[in-house]
């Protein structure tokens, strides 16, 4: 999915508005040719930011994921059209009570008022910075007990860590997630698995990040599957392979039975299934489904859950969503971008006797902030119910 498409039209909107409300003080301030010429700016940096992010839509990523210069351009439109078009809809907000502040006739309240307005409007700015400044790299490690009917004896208390959507790129470095794998070393899990999306594009360092996955100690061993970025990146077979010397297996269609005790875990995996196959996902799956064990698949994209339900999976582990990564809270409501696509966006999800886990993973795409929805080590604990 291009995680840029569900906001386009409200960006494009914004800018629209932005460039009127120019024009218009364009009109009324200058004459002649300082008119012109000054219409010629705002009409030139408008065509020239339109330029660059529509580049976010010709390419397979959906975003600016490699190096250079076209890649930066594109990620400084996309986070200026952000903050701009927030900036935007708080001075709509703050606008209608101009009047009001500029008719106090107290000196000391209208000033007040003025400091609050102000305040208001920077609040994008400082919500925008911290996201791509602090929260980006905000890594934590989240425990969570997942209560799974019918989950045998023996598995009760089984430790899984998952990690997820790392995009190792020029917007997450190496040294970055180091201090990932640095966290998940006194873990201890019984069982590893990456959920898809190494990295973002085919010019990212995928060697460095397995190099890196490669640290992560689990008992019984390191398990994944591939994500859409894998796919686009034409990057599969060798992730793969880099894997596997590594001592990491990628399952695709694949499974692995686990022994623990008298009961057996048995780990399913397929290959990204994008949102267009959504009538017939995980066909063939079903084959990978062992009786009398407990199964659990491993898939990037979490919309597959009521299929994977329905041919008799237990849990289901997922990614892909970065749980928004900009997440707003309004009124009980999680407002994201991630809420255009799925409805399964981050968290524990229930159907019948099978559960899902969508991780909100550690890198970024798009935009290279978090808000709201900061990156995670999801370290999860299998519980009888």
């Amino acid at each position: 999915m291009n995680p840029n498409f569900g906001l386009a039209p409200f960006l494009i909107l914004a800018q629209g508005i932005i460039a009127l409300i120019l024009l218009i003080e364009v009109y009324r301030r200058f004459s002649g040719g300082r008119r012109i010429a000054a219409w010629s700016a705002v009409v030139g940096f408008e065509l020239v930011l339109g330029v660059t992010y529509l580049t976010t839509f010709t390419n397979r990523y959906g975003v600016p994921g490699g190096s250079g210069i076209r890649s930066r351009l594109a990620v400084a439109a996309i986070v200026y059209l952000l903050t701009s078009a927030c900036v935007l809809v708080v001075y709509l907000v703050v606008w209608p009570f101009r009047k009001h502040m500029n008719g106090a006739t107290d000196p000391s309240r209208r000033r007040a008022l003025s400091l609050a307005g102000n305040a208001l409007l920077c609040s994008p700015v400082a919500a925008i910075s911290y996201g791509s400044l602090i929260q980006r790299t905000d890594f934590e490690v989240r425990e969570i007990d997942l209560p799974t009917p019918g989950l045998p004896a023996a598995l009760d208390g089984l430790r899984l860590l998952q990690i997820s959507d790392i995009h190792l790129s020029p917007f997450l470095s190496e040294k970055e997630l180091a201090h990932v794998i640095d966290a998940t070393l006194g873990l201890h899990p019984h069982l590893a698995f990456i959920t898809g999306d190494l990295i973002s594009s085919a010019r990212d360092p995928l060697e460095a990040c397995i190099r890196q996955l490669a640290r992560i100690k689990a008992d019984a061993g390191v398990f994944g599957c591939m994500g859409n970025h894998e796919r686009f990146a034409g990057a599969e077979n060798t992730t793969s392979r880099m894997g596997a010397r590594l001592g990491m297996r990628f399952l695709r269609s694949q499974a692995a039975a686990l022994r623990f005790g008298d009961s057996v875990l048995n780990v399913a995996g397929v290959d990204y299934e994008s949102f267009s196959h959504r009538n017939h996902y995980l066909r063939g799956a079903e084959r990978l489904v062992a009786p009398g064990a407990f199964n659990l698949l491993l898939s990037h994209n979490p919309d597959v859950f009521p299929f994977a339900a329905r041919q008799g999976y237990d849990l289901v582990l997922a990614g892909h969503t970065h749980g928004g990564q900009v997440n707003i809270e309004i009124l009980g409501q999680s407002l994201n971008p991630a809420r255009f696509f799925t409805p399964y966006v981050y968290g524990l999800y229930r159907q019948g006797r099978s559960v899902e886990y969508v991780t909100r993973g550690v890198g970024t795409i798009g935009v290279p902030m978090r808000l709201g929805a900061p990156p995670e080590i999801a370290l999860l604990r299998l519980r009888k119910t």
